[in-house]
């Protein structure tokens, strides 16, 4: 494996304020750097500190799309050591991404050092405060300065982290979503899969839309047929019918969420019955008309458990559990913010820490 070289700033950053910092509005002291280039290969791994990077106009990044990320968090355990959780499953999914859209695979336990050891570095940047953590950002850019639709040779990939507090305003109280019938974001055979920015570019319409009609999130549906529930914008999604748990199955437009891929494990290690398949809008509204909608709710990174209260098709808002969350939602929650954060033990095996 590389050596991974740290050159430390000189000028520390005031920490923000826990209980003010929102999501994605600061940033570490430091960043890690790596290199690739056709003939050499990812080379000179290295966390420097924290600022711009030269990027030339013609980057091919800006003009293609050619750009990869993953989103992963710190915390600290009971113990107050610093952690990270299933980081192997974030790096497995970059290089699935990378795969899709003609990046080099990077070495994924380099990658997962790499994290660790900026986490190390920068450390004292994982806040204390209630729902906080220090959120890890990894991406891979293409740098050619190239003017010309081809797969990159020079790229460049970075890690930089942010302290970070609820994700939406309104925690985990119950989020309303709209369900987007005009426009699609992805569909099989596409990029669906994948973390990439395009995938979020074109979901700006319709959460703008969703946001100035005072609604969270959007929840999409299938681009071919507009039927079949997919995922919401930032987050895979679940609705308990009756008593069974169910998340639209992954079919190469929707992508495999870590915290989705732990609920599905947390959920059969409790006995609670899960299944992965299609689910159409109009089982979901048919279940809500019988009184069999129990519970809908998204699982992500950012997140973590988000409970929907409140699911708006067309003009009829269908109002879910009394918007109250609801109990599947609160216990995958609470188990996975305990286990994240070490107060209950790891069962799994998911956590792992960052130094040892």
């Amino acid at each position: 494996m590389q050596t991974i070289t740290i050159t430390k700033t000189a000028n520390p950053k005031q920490k923000p304020d826990p209980a003010k910092m929102g999501f994605g509005n600061y940033f570490t002291d430091h960043m890690f750097l790596m290199n690739y280039d056709a003939g050499e290969g990812w080379h000179n791994p290295r966390i420097v500190p924290y600022g711009p990077i030269p990027l030339d106009p013609s980057a091919m990044c800006l003009h293609y799309g050619q750009e990869v990320f993953e989103g992963m968090k710190a915390y600290r355990n009971a113990e107050g050591e610093a952690v990270l959780f299933r980081p192997d499953r974030n790096m497995a999914r970059l290089n699935i991404s990378n795969e899709r859209l003609c990046i080099p695979l990077v070495d994924e336990k380099l990658a997962v050092e790499a994290v660790k050891q900026l986490v190390a570095v920068d450390e004292d940047w994982i806040p204390q405060g209630k729902d906080t953590a220090l959120y890890i950002r990894p991406f891979i850019i293409a740098v050619d300065p190239h003017l010309g639709v081809h797969p990159a040779e020079h790229l460049l990939f970075m890690i930089i982290m942010s302290p970070v507090g609820s994700y939406y305003k309104e925690g985990i109280n119950p989020v309303k979503i709209f369900v987007e019938q005009e426009y699609v974001r992805a569909v099989k055979g596409g990029m669906g899969f994948t973390k990439t920015a395009g995938n979020y570019a074109a979901s700006l319409k319709a959460q703008e839309k969703a946001l100035k009609n005072g609604y969270s999130q959007v929840l999409w549906l299938d681009g071919v047929e507009r039927k079949y529930i997919e995922e919401v914008g930032t987050m895979n999604v679940f609705f308990k019918l009756g008593d069974e748990v169910i998340t639209p199955s992954l079919e190469g437009s929707i992508l495999g969420g870590i915290t989705r891929m732990s609920s599905i494990q947390l959920l059969e290690s409790k006995g609670i019955s899960v299944s992965e398949r299609r689910l159409s809008l109009d089982e979901v509204v048919a279940a809500a008309d019988r009184g069999e909608l129990m519970e809908a709710f998204g699982t992500g990174t950012a997140a973590v458990i988000s409970p929907i209260g409140e699911l708006i098709v067309g003009d009829r808002h269908i109002v879910i559990n009394n918007n109250q969350i609801g109990p599947v939602a609160k216990m995958l929650y609470t188990e996975l913010t305990d286990i994240q954060n070490g107060r209950i033990p790891d069962p799994f095996g998911w956590v792992v820490k960052v130094r040892g």
